[in-house]
């Protein structure tokens, strides 16, 4: 690995942020570890963020509520200054640019021609398709015809939220504009360009940057389930690494809001919780970096399925109270059954997440080292 001083231009950046050769190392094999690669992988990691060429990233926001870009905006390891001015170069963002109108307009042509066959897409929320899609439009051409051109010239589209990875709310039932996922308009017209999934509503952003960040390393984007969402983040069942999984082993339900159950924590089964047919890794990354209530069943709500095709968006979104007596289903582990070897598996990706995620937040509060020790650190 060469030094911060090879990469003058983006070392001064790293170094005058209070961050040493030695914790960005520390950062890029966080990321690493949470990717589920070697250790020996942050190093390439670590060669690719340096790289002062930037890849060219446009951001197609459809039918959402901006939910997506909020969520980013609250991320800390990295921040979105340091993500968009350091790691790749944000051509286009309509809530985030800093032109607007025919400016941004003009801008985003030209990167497009200037980028062909380069740049990263990525589609914030679902795409209206009735009517030749007349609901929906930017700088008056419509999101459909606007994904259509732009998804046929990226390199790779990331479908960011639930909106753009099945369609989310604005294709619950009647679904009116006939708002479509961004994968199935590309199979529509038969646009080959690979398409990666990141469902949640609204996604964590740290799926999003590690995504960006391995396509970045490895000009590839990650292993892909059979719905196309990235494996090292939507492999295990929320059921699995739930904080509420001992009460369910146990046979400790909540069964009405504001109960003594549902106050002392039990288990969101009976009221609805879809924890144990969704894949997502909200359990062990979180939200926000506040904590453990930084998810929706930490704050006493049942997921409702959003990362998952076909489960989250139905109405009504949780079972009904009333029925309180429900038992689970077959097709997971039943109450109090004997757990064997899998449950050290799934301990051992819990811990080898937080401790990616650790990392990274340890590089990201570190504080700003005196030029004595950053330069000793340098000689290393």
């Amino acid at each position: 690995m060469s030094d911060l001083k090879d990469y003058p231009d983006i070392a001064d950046g790293i170094e005058k942020k209070g961050i040493s050769r030695r914790d960005f190392m520390k950062f890029c094999t966080g990321v690493a570890v949470t990717l589920g690669l070697p250790f020996g992988m942050g190093t390439q990691i670590a060669e690719a963020v340096l790289n002062p060429k930037r890849p060219p990233v446009i951001w197609l926001a459809a039918q959402a509520c901006t939910g997506c870009t909020e969520a980013l905006l609250r991320s800390n390891h990295p921040t979105l200054e340091h993500l968009i001015l350091d790691l790749i170069s944000l051509e286009y963002h309509e809530t985030l640019n800093a032109g607007s109108g025919k400016q941004a307009e003009d801008w985003l042509r030209k990167t497009i021609k200037e980028n062909k066959g380069k740049y990263i897409l990525v589609v914030d929320g679902s795409i209206p398709v009735k009517d030749g899609g007349i609901y929906g439009k930017i700088g008056g051409k419509t999101m459909l015809s606007l994904c259509e051109d732009m998804s046929s010239q990226a390199a790779a589209v990331i479908a960011i939220g639930s909106c753009a990875s099945w369609g989310g709310m604005p294709s619950a039932d009647p679904n009116p504009t006939g708002a479509t996922p961004v994968y199935q308009v590309l199979q529509n017209k038969g646009i080959k360009t690979p398409v990666i999934n990141i469902p949640t509503c609204p996604p964590n952003p740290y799926n999003f940057l590690s995504t960006v960040l391995y396509y970045l390393t490895f000009k590839k984007l990650p292993e892909l389930d059979d719905k196309l969402r990235p494996k090292f983040a939507f492999s295990r069942l929320i059921h699995d690494n739930c904080e509420r999984r001992p009460h369910f082993d146990a046979g400790r339900f909540a069964v009405q809001f504001g109960d003594e159950g549902h106050r002392k924590g039990y288990c969101l089964y009976k009221l609805g919780c879809k924890g144990p047919e969704t894949h997502n890794n909200c359990p062990t990354l979180l939200f926000n970096d506040v904590g453990s209530g930084a998810w929706p069943v930490g704050t006493g709500h049942p997921c409702f399925g959003c990362s998952e095709k076909g489960v989250g968006f139905t109405v009504p979104l949780h079972t009904p109270a009333k029925l309180k007596d429900i038992t689970p289903p077959v097709n997971f582990p039943g109450i109090a059954e004997k757990r064997g070897k899998g449950v050290t598996v799934a301990a051992a990706a819990v811990v080898a997440g937080l401790a990616g995620a650790a990392i990274g937040a340890g590089v990201a509060t570190s504080k700003k080292l005196d030029k004595k020790k950053t330069g000793s650190e340098s000689k290393e």
